[in-house]
């Protein structure tokens, strides 16, 4: 059974990484999440500490050759970690209509699963969390006396976990 130290160990082996030895990537810029109810989602993340840039209207030639639908329409929102950092991009269509997601989908199932940030205080967080309404996947979980670590199911079903450095 491999655990999370396995894993991590485990190299590339697809014939992709072994032709190129040099990568395309320069760094990481953000994440993206579909969502129905723009403003709700911003507040949740807002409230666990990101900072909201404007909300934005995206339409026309630009947003349909890219994610390859005519006629399409979007607001976005750019959130921020404080201090800086890799952005989450939080974006509901105007047009075409939104279609249904998995918003109770458990670990396993295949996607994207959840957005990760580092917390000062994993309890306190759960616990804010907790009094907007948004519970627990599991538990609390420890590993190996380094972190403490939770998934919370946001609005829409969107999984955040938080994580605590136990010793720095």
């Amino acid at each position: 059974m491999r655990t999370w130290r396995t894993v991590r160990r485990l190299q590339v082996s697809s014939k992709s990484a072994e032709r190129r030895p040099m990568g395309f990537i320069k760094r990481f810029d953000h994440v993206g999440i579909t969502v129905a109810d723009l403003d709700t989602v911003t507040a949740f993340f807002v409230s666990l500490g990101m900072e909201a840039d404007q909300k934005m209207a995206v339409e026309g030639e630009f947003l349909d050759t890219v994610i390859g639908m005519t006629g399409s329409a979007t607001e976005i929102v750019m959130l921020r970690p404080p201090g800086g950092g890799t952005t989450l991009e939080l974006s509901s269509f105007v047009r075409p209509d939104h279609l249904p997601g998995s918003p109770a989908a458990p670990a396993n199932e295949l996607g994207l699963r959840n957005v990760a940030f580092e917390v000062q205080d994993l309890q306190a967080a759960v616990d804010h969390a907790a009094a907007d309404g948004y519970g627990l996947v599991g538990g609390i979980g420890e590993y190996e006396g380094l972190w403490r670590m939770a998934y919370v199911r946001g609005p829409e079903g969107i999984i955040v976990s938080l994580a605590e450095r136990i010793h720095e």
